[in-house]
């Protein structure tokens, strides 16, 4: 019985790719997705764990599932990820309450095969779970189900083993293990052949990234030498497992985007201490020093997390310092969440809220003024982008990005989606650059460098 499936996806670019693997499965068995929750036979949401932000927001979105559900019963509602790992029991069964009602399915990372099964079983009015962990699954052998596009995310590996003492990954997605090196560039060469010019591998960890004798660096290698006309990134990364290799690597390959985004979480080392980091700021210093010194004009990104427990004055002083030194492109920050089960939970949440709102707030106000000023050294300089497609805001605009991660905004129009045109910097903010073309008619290949010349 074909049915319609509408998926919406929270969370991270892992969870983005992990609907597509869904989407791919539930297509073989013959199903067909929509964009209309109320055209839909299934409702399918993909969850994120990591804050507690991410999960009120899916909780919200449930009561609107719970609501369509009473005007249409017949539809069936799942939730997939990690919250269906973590949240099973108050979501499911007899006991379960609220919106926890509507759900007819819950799906942990690791069961999505056995998704199209647990469907046909909700539909004759029976409820399933499939949560169980895996050591060895990677969806290596499915073909995630894509849309014509520029850009596509890849799933290299799966998992983490560092066990950062606030985090819930480990506990929702189980231990590391990685796909094939020879899976993920066919997978690369399918994309390659369809049109794609830029993919993102993905990892809890890339950098623990091991098939047999091939680490990530092999693996960069290989998918950087499938088409020199892709782009190659990857995300994220470990402090303490990025290898000069890797930063070799990194280097060689003109089509390996000279971007690295290197979360550091704090600038305190008593703080990293307790947060189970496995390294302090020298470390990760010195480190940056290597990377800047081999990838001279490398972008920088990274994440700090603001009010982590018994965190001082002193040590947020020292994070906004490290910020400082470092000068980064840009900063993913947030407010420490405690999440259940992690040994951060067990710690006391002792920093007021209004003092985790002023610290991020100095956080977030400071690098903006870092990544503004940053940009407004660009002015004037050209670079190669990869047109994405129209601006979002203005029909008579494109957009793009550099190689090193940097959207750009520039007027005109003719432009193909993943095409290469050189843009002239004329004005900048703390987010974007805009430009303009300097070469209209012209296709680029992906080696010109950030610093063309006139």
């Amino acid at each position: 019985m074909k049915k319609r499936i509408y998926i919406e996806t929270y969370g991270c670019q892992m969870n983005v790719a992990d609907t597509e693997v869904v989407q791919s499965l539930l297509q073989e068995d013959g199903h067909e997705m929509t964009d209309s929750m109320e055209d839909a036979d299934v409702l399918l949401i993909n969850t994120c764990s990591v804050r507690e932000n991410a999960e009120q927001r899916v909780y919200g979105r449930l009561g609107e599932y719970k609501r369509l559900k009473l005007q249409k019963p017949g539809i069936v509602v799942g939730l997939l990820g990690c919250m269906a790992e973590r949240l099973r029991a108050s979501l499911l069964g007899e006991r379960a309450r609220g919106v926890g009602k509507a759900v007819d399915l819950i799906i942990g990372p690791d069961e999505y095969r056995k998704t199209p099964a647990l469907l046909r079983d909700a539909w004759n009015g029976d409820k399933g779970i499939a949560v169980r962990l895996s050591r060895v699954e990677t969806y290596d052998d499915i073909t995630p189900l894509r849309t014509d596009g520029v850009s596509a995310w890849i799933s290299v590996m799966r998992g983490c083993d560092k066990f950062c003492s606030f985090c819930v990954v480990p506990l929702t997605r189980g231990r590391e293990r990685s796909r094939s090196l020879s899976g993920v560039v066919k997978e690369v060469e399918a994309l390659c052949a369809r049109g794609f010019k830029e993919v993102t591998l993905l990892g809890q960890n890339v950098n623990s990234y091991r098939d047999g004798p091939f680490d990530f660096a092999d693996l960069l290698e290989a998918v950087a030498g499938v088409d020199l006309s892709i782009r190659v990134r990857f995300t994220t990364s470990h402090p303490c497992d990025m290898s000069a290799k890797l930063i070799r690597t990194i280097a060689g390959r003109v089509n390996i985007c000279n971007y690295i985004h290197l979360p550091v979480q704090s600038g305190s080392d008593r703080i990293l201490q307790l947060m189970n980091r496995t390294y302090d700021e020298s470390h990760y210093l010195r480190l940056l020093e290597s990377i800047r010194e081999t990838i001279p004009d490398v972008c920088l990104s990274t994440d700090f997390i603001s009010g982590f427990p018994t965190e001082t004055e002193e040590d947020h002083r020292l994070t906004l310092a490290l910020m400082e030194r470092v000068q980064y492109d840009g900063a993913f920050i947030f407010k420490y969440s405690p999440r259940e089960l992690t040994p951060a939970f067990r710690m006391s949440d002792d920093i007021p809220g209004e003092v985790k709102t002023r610290r991020i707030d100095e956080l977030i106000r400071r690098q903006s003024e870092i990544s503004e000023e940053k940009n407004r050294r660009l002015l004037g300089q050209r670079f190669a982008v990869l047109v994405e497609g129209p601006s979002k805001k203005s029909s008579s605009e494109w957009q793009g990005r550099t190689d090193g991660n940097k959207t750009v905004i520039f007027q005109g129009g003719g432009f193909s989606r993943g095409e290469y045109v050189v843009v002239s910097i004329t004005r900048s903010n703390a987010a974007t650059l805009f430009g303009e073309v300097v070469n209209p008619a012209q296709v680029l290949p992906i080696a010109i460098s950030a610093d063309i010349a006139a």
